[in-house]
């Protein structure tokens, strides 16, 4: 009996390209973005410059740091629907409490809320099992409530928005968005912690087979609390910042980031059932989504257009990515 040998050469063409692109899965996003601002250029000559590239990013980093919430609840099936309201409430309640306390007690303050939502979404997804999608919303939505009170007790002391997370939110320096100074640390912090740490390789485990990892002796509980509250924390932060590039203090300021987040999240190659992703797809997914924001202001696409080509564009990058990994 004879057997032939599979060489490289033997391998369809498609396939090869194919199994390129399952082992290097950031490459078809940078291509889509590459894409993306190539229409961008073509339809506005010329916009596609510094200035365009610091804006770009200077709304791309909220988005991302939301985003890196969703990806690392997701790495355990989870999703978190709160991060908008913690993000919203850390900025609100920054804005009106510095106008009469000192920034590191407002800071304080703003930061409370987010803490005290992460523990209870922990609480209530590790230890009495609510599903995450039910507990989040539900605290999201007791969130916006507190915070429709809240905002009655400080409407006569008025708002403003800290000179220093102004600086943060839109300053450039060298051409370079002030921002990086806190997204490029919080990046590779939340690379590192994935990669390279016990508690990213714990999130793996449970989103892969929470089953084995109990049988292991992981306390589940444990890191699920743990997780939430880093994932409020990091929505209270992303508030904060931006507070400072808005400029203006609202009740549902970070509301619209939400389901671009998990989007940006899911376009970066995390998957909702848990155990597969990775925080730089992430990045790369909400650079993809700012531009197309971008594209689809210039085309000037009615509000219902731009959301049914935003949800076709991102049900094809997720079917396209989903059909690469399944031919590994």
């Amino acid at each position: 009996m004879s057997t032939t040998a599979i060489t490289p050469q033997s391998v369809p063409r498609g396939r090869r390209v194919k199994r390129f692109m399952a082992d290097r899965p950031l490459i078809p996003l940078i291509i889509l973005l590459v894409i993306l601002v190539v229409i961008l250029q073509i339809l506005r000559p010329g916009i596609v410059n510094e200035r365009w590239i610091a804006n770009t990013i200077k709304f791309a980093i909220p988005l991302a740091i939301l985003a890196g919430c969703q990806t690392m609840t997701m790495l355990t099936g989870g999703i978190d629907l709160s991060v908008g309201t913690v993000a919203t409430m850390s900025a609100f309640i920054m804005a009106t409490q510095v106008v009469n306390q000192d920034p590191a007690v407002a800071f304080l303050l703003a930061m409370m809320p987010a803490v005290l939502i992460g523990l209870i979404n922990g609480i209530g997804v590790g230890v009495f099992r609510v599903h995450p999608l039910i507990m989040t919303l539900g605290t999201s939505l007791i969130g916006t409530g507190c915070l429709q009170v809240y905002q009655r007790t400080v409407i006569a002391s008025g708002a403003k928005t800290p000179d220093f997370l102004a600086w943060l939110g839109t300053g450039l320096t060298y051409g370079i968005p002030n921002a990086l100074l806190l997204f490029v640390p919080l990046a590779a912090l939340i690379v590192f912690t994935l990669a390279r740490t016990g508690f990213g390789r714990l999130l793996y485990a449970v989103g892969d087979n929470e089953h084995a990892t109990r049988l292991s002796g992981v306390q589940y509980w444990q890191v699920i609390t743990a997780l939430y509250i880093t994932s409020s924390v990091l929505a209270g932060i992303t508030g904060l910042l931006y507070i400072g590039l808005i400029k203006a203090p609202s009740l549902s300021l970070a509301e619209p980031l939400v389901l671009p987040s998990v989007a940006a999240a899911v376009i970066g190659g995390t998957s909702i059932f848990g155990g597969r992703g990775g925080y730089t797809g992430t990045i790369i997914g909400a650079l993809i989504l700012t531009v197309l924001t971008t594209l689809l202001t210039i085309l000037q696409m009615p509000e219902g257009a731009r959301r049914i080509l935003f949800g076709l564009i991102v049900l094809f990058v997720t079917a396209a990515y989903l059909r690469i990994v399944e031919e590994r």
